[in-house]
């Protein structure tokens, strides 16, 4: 397997190039060797493609699938049974034909002697970085079921995390596509009937008027291309915001938002501190756990902290600087959570209950959050009724001062 990998040496200087290796921890393994640190890691050997076309493509496998097989592994293996035995009842009980050829792919693997961690790490794009580790850290310490049971539960909060914060975005999203439909209806179908009879009255018409007038002429000219536009649009829109610039172009602008900016950062700090919590309580050691927590969070500014407190660790600093000299990203809270657990020995655990406690706060504030925009989608919709109404109306008491 090929990975294209951006190293720093001792002195500083980055270098990119081709490594071949088995996995991708065996790539952080052979750079560390040669006395050097990993900036980043990307699966393949062809030529990097600009940011916008970077774009996350489906497995065909679900996350509450992989949940469940994750769970369903673990209490069979908990229940005495054999690794190959466990792959092979839920491969027998997959429904999901995706699935079910890795699950596949797994047992053989295993069965040719191949280590568990080994196997899922042929199939990266379905289990992630974090997963992989922690099988390997269960595998190495003899508590497989634990780390796998850990990693479902890792899995699940942070599944349902998302969903929460998804959840509170359906309403406004679906209100405001239903806005832009009945505009484009009436500038179609209802403003060209308008038009008609100012032109037959040869009415003044108001600027404001003009241009709703133009822009309706042009719709019903071209009433399949505007709607194909609007399709084209709304894709594109969609495959930026999963883009990487995309991503982050939209995460500079939400965590600037007030309200959402603090949701942002409350999950985020959840998202890191959930799988630092999980990976250091399963055995992987600091280095690597940060690593991993580093893209489990992102390519954005949240994971370039992770990435800078794994650097000042590796040269003998404590974890919780990094957190704390950036409280603008990450609460103040979670440095000083740190903190506490580095003096008691305990920094799994602190983290653990960091993650909780803004999972917790998350799910609170997304239940208040549609309150909180219905409101300005009102106004949004108010201020565009009257805009339109006042446009189409006027021209209307000019005809009638004029009689």
């Amino acid at each position: 397997m090929k990975f294209r990998v951006t190293s720093k040496s001792p002195e500083g200087e980055e270098t990119k190039r081709v490594i071949d290796a088995p996995s991708r921890f065996a790539v952080y393994e052979q750079v560390e060797k040669e006395g050097g640190v990993v900036v980043s890691v990307q699966e393949g050997s062809g030529t990097l493609l600009p940011a916008w076309t970077q774009i996350t493509i489906g497995t065909g496998v679900k996350t509450d699938e992989k949940i469940t097989f994750t769970k369903n592994l673990a209490a069979m293996i908990a229940a005495g049974l054999t690794l190959t035995r466990a792959l092979s009842v839920i491969e027998r009980q997959t429904k999901n034909k995706a699935l079910k050829k890795i699950v596949m792919d797994l047992e053989e693997e295993v069965k040719k002697g191949s280590s568990f961690h080994e196997a899922l790490a042929r199939h990266r794009k379905v289990f992630s970085d974090l997963f992989i580790a922690m099988s390997k850290a269960g595998e190495e310490s003899g508590t497989l079921a634990d780390a796998l049971a850990v990693v479902a539960r890792q899995m699940d909060k942070a599944n349902t995390l998302q969903k929460k914060v998804k959840g509170a975005m359906i309403y406004p999203a679906i209100i405001l596509v239903a806005i832009i439909v009945i505009g484009i209806l009436m500038m179609i179908f209802v403003v060209p009937t308008l038009s008609n009879t100012f032109k037959e009255l040869n009415v003044e018409l108001p600027t404001a008027t003009k241009v709703i007038i133009g822009a309706s002429d042009f719709m019903a000219a071209n009433a399949i291309l505007v709607f194909v536009m609007l399709v084209v649009f709304i894709t594109g829109f969609i495959f930026f915001l999963k883009s990487k610039i995309g991503g982050r172009i939209t995460l500079f602008l939400a965590l600037r938002v007030p309200v959402i900016g603090e949701l942002v950062r409350e999950t985020m700090s959840a998202r890191a501190a959930r799988a630092m919590s999980s990976l250091l309580s399963s055995g992987v050691e600091m280095l690597s756990a940060l690593s991993i927590a580093a893209e489990v969070v992102g390519d954005n500014s949240f994971g370039k902290v992770i990435k800078e407190a794994e650097e000042r660790v590796r040269k003998g600093e404590t974890l919780s600087v990094s957190f704390t000299d950036h409280a603008k990203l990450y609460p103040v809270f979670v440095g000083d959570m740190i903190a506490v657990g580095e003096e008691t020995g305990k920094v799994a655990d602190m983290l653990g209950q960091v993650a909780q406690y803004y999972e917790n706060d998350v799910e609170e504030r997304t239940k208040d959050l549609s309150t909180i925009i219905e409101p300005i989608l009102m106004l949004f919709i108010g201020s565009a009724v009257g805009v339109f109404a006042m446009a189409m109306i006027t021209p209307i008491y000019s005809l009638s001062d004029k009689i």
